[in-house]
């Protein structure tokens, strides 16, 4: 492919090679190169010599929250983004720091995030670095010294609970950014901003208005329309959030965004009667200069399930049918691979790579699925649907070798239990809230769960085919190596459980790099998934590690820290377990030395003494705040051994003591513990500390037991805890 210009579009927009694909010594996004492939060039490193890496240098980034980005590396200057939306420039070589930026935030805002604190990355372009923070806010940064050049508050409507989680895209003399929220009351779009100055230059919003509002934003919306019901609960939002992969695509000046799912995720509530919702679950292509939609490809239809299509994609050329053909590789959450047309949107090739209970099947021909709703749809009763929520793939990134037509991918075949919440009519909307409108209870704990499920929903669950793929294998956890075009894994290596999930980095001289929750980075043969070398860091991994050169250095770098959706409850296998969830940034050279390992945590004590229980608390008022906490408290607060948060069940007599000064006056904000006085009453808090009491108490006592026995205090412990 020869080298593209894009000056017909503007003399601001720079020209874009794409006849080079991989990125070099510099990695210049967080997908590394224009095809945000995460496959490097370089061959400094071998199958043969990687086995003598160590640490060339460490940066603590200051912070015990999760960690998601992929650096970008130019001119051997290192830029990176943590938790927030903070944002990091380090000296390449040595590690030493140039500059930091932490936002402002909005905790208020922040109290709408679904999964962790999480930021995906940063973009570099004209002198600056661009991040957008979790409060919605976009920022530009100078490169030299970290001073703010521009800021733009990308929030549409404040009344609703979005966020911002992903990286920012640069499509020429624009940055792009989408944002989160669609399990709460928000309507999904993204915009474009000028890169000089931060001005507005378009908004595309994913899915149409109520049209009693007036006409839409777009012709685009106005067709969608006749896709979504006369009764769609409009007021509560409708979802399709871009909170993750947009795309520049250089060769047809488009910018390809994935958009999220349907808000709430029963249909029967969101749009009854049905529809394919567009443009929920799609791959949506927009001219780059005027955010116009050029074609759609909507990946999952009559979205009930939360299978997102914002799963990173990347750019290639590959031969189908005999045809060279430009392509886009994307692994979505709703257990397809895709090969879509970049030029026309038609799906090439459409494979199954895990269980799937919602469609069996793609016609390629219509550009359809063949939906198997009958086994899927749990309006009239509870089903088990594979894959589950967390996706057959989610956002760790994918690698794309085009030499070995290899994608490398971990892939994760797990369902869940799925049933409705309450009725399908007269549903409240939740301001800023949740409005998921659904439960959800995975695989890996439905036999464990089963026992003291409601009867109804035990029988319904067992009762559906798929309740025997559950008793035959709960979930596989694995990182593949697959051939594109018909989904078949080359080789395969189990990870450690369903919550290791790691991004890879694929490598010219065939290696591949991820990590795993138990803090191990390891390099693998491209072509057998042999391991080449790994290397104990005591920090959990699941961002992408990435690769660059400095004065003929190759160097290999890497993000530590857990968190993400799940991220309250730490599994006994994760290095953040056992050693707390440190946050560091991790380089890697041929002749380095060892990594520091942080030490162990110490051993739990049992839960201190809580105080009296409330002279007026019943039964009825402690049923209350278990359920208020489960509403409102339990997404953060998992109350579980070593959990990120503080496990509320081991409060001490201060916090008891200023426990409504926390929750309803916001004390602890500038800890990131935002007020609740919007949302609970005073009846409320102290129903809420009513059910912490009593939940202490018992476990004081259930604890005490285990230490009298010289049992563990620890999440294996939990089943004789349960049992005692």
């Amino acid at each position: 492919m020869a080298a593209l210009a894009l000056t017909a579009c503007g003399d601001d927009v720079p020209e874009v090679d794409t006849s080079v694909y991989g990125a070099g010594e510099n990695w210049d996004n967080p997908g590394g190169d224009w095809a945000e492939s995460h496959f490097s060039r370089l061959e400094g490193l071998t199958k043969e010599n990687v086995s003598g890496l160590g640490l060339a240098w460490e940066y603590d980034l200051g912070t015990a929250r999760v960690q998601e980005a992929t650096p970008v590396v130019i001119d051997g200057v290192m830029y990176t983004s943590g938790n927030l939306g903070r944002v990091y420039a380090i000296n390449a070589v040595t590690g030493e720091e140039l500059w930091t930026f932490v936002p402002e935030m909005d905790m208020q805002i922040v109290r709408s995030a679904c999964c962790d604190w999480a930021n995906r990355g940063i973009a570099v372009a004209q002198g600056k670095v661009m991040v957008a923070a979790l409060d919605g806010m976009l920022y530009a940064l100078d490169m030299t010294d970290g001073s703010v050049a521009w800021s733009v508050d990308t929030i549409a409507e404040h009344d609703r609970g979005y966020t911002s989680t992903g990286a920012p895209e640069v499509a020429g003399n624009l940055v792009v950014i989408g944002n989160a929220g669609a399990e709460y009351d928000t309507r999904g779009y993204v915009t474009a901003y000028d890169i000089t100055d931060g001005s507005e230059a378009w908004r595309f919003y994913t899915i149409p208005h109520d049209p009693a509002d007036g006409p839409q934003e777009s012709e685009e919306l106005e067709a969608a329309l006749s896709t979504w019901s006369e009764d769609t609960r409009w007021d509560i939002g409708g979802g399709g959030t871009a909170w993750d992969a947009i795309t520049y695509d250089p060769q047809f000046d488009q910018i390809i965004v994935g958009t999220g799912n349907g808000g709430p995720y029963p249909q029967a509530v969101r749009s009854p009667g049905g529809g394919d919702n567009l443009y929920l679950n799609s791959l949506v292509a927009l001219d780059r200069e005027t955010g116009r939609m050029k074609w759609h490809f909507q990946e999952t239809p009559q979205d009930n399930w939360d299978l997102t299509a914002t799963q990173p994609m990347m750019l290639a050329e590959m031969e189908v049918a005999g045809e060279q053909r430009p392509v886009i590789l994307h692994t979505p959450k709703n257990g397809f691979f895709f090969v879509v047309d970049r030029e026309t949107g038609r799906p090439l090739a459409a494979n199954p790579i895990v269980r799937t209970s919602w469609a069996d099947s793609w016609n390629l021909e219509t550009g359809q699925p063949n939906m198997t709703m009958e086994l899927a749809d749990y309006t009239n009763g509870p089903k088990v649907v594979y894959p589950g929520s967390p996706g057959a793939r989610n956002w760790y990134p994918a690698a794309y070798d085009p030499g070995r037509n290899t994608y490398f991918a971990h892939v994760l075949d797990m369902g869940n239990l799925l049933f409705l919440t309450g009725p399908t009519e007269g549903v409240e909307r939740q301001k800023s809230f949740l409005n998921a409108g659904a439960a959800i209870i995975f695989t890996p704990d439905l036999e464990a769960a089963a026992p003291s499920l409601p009867p109804f929903i035990r029988e319904a669950m067992m009762a559906t085919p798929q309740w025997q793929w559950v008793l035959d294998e709960p979930f596989r956890s694995e990182l593949r190596a697959m051939d594109p075009l018909t989904g078949k894994t080359k080789w395969a290596v189990e990870s450690l459980g369903w919550q290791d999930r790691n991004g890879v980095l694929a490598t010219q001289s065939g290696i591949i790099f991820h990590g795993n929750v138990a803090g191990q980075l390891f390099a693998r043969d491209s072509d057998t998934g042999e391991e080449l070398w790994h290397i104990d860091t005591g920090s959990s991994i699941m961002a992408a590690p990435m690769t660059y050169s400095v004065d003929g250095v190759q160097y290999v770098a890497v993000q530590t820290g857990w968190g993400g959706g799940g991220w309250g409850f730490v599994p006994p296998y994760a290095a953040a377990y056992s050693k707390g969830n440190r946050n560091r940034l991790l380089v890697f050279k041929l002749g380095g030395g060892a990594v520091p390992v942080p030490d162990d945590l110490p051993a739990l004590e049992p839960a201190p003494q809580p105080p009296a229980q409330f002279a007026d608390a019943t039964p009825d008022m402690i049923a209350m705040g278990s359920g208020l906490f489960t509403e409102n408290c339990g997404i953060c607060h998992s109350n579980q051994p070593r959990a990120p948060l503080p496990d509320l069940r081991r409060m001490n007599s201060g916090v008891h003591g200023a426990f409504n000064q926390i929750v309803l006056e916001g004390l602890l904000m500038p800890n990131g513990m935002p007020r609740w006085d919007d949302r609970l009453s005073p009846d409320q808090v102290k129903a809420i500390h009513a059910y912490l009491i009593d939940t202490q108490a018992a476990l004081r006592t259930r604890e005490l037991e285990l230490q009298r026995r010289g049992l563990p205090l620890d999440t294996q412990s939990l089943t004789i805890l349960s049992n005692y």
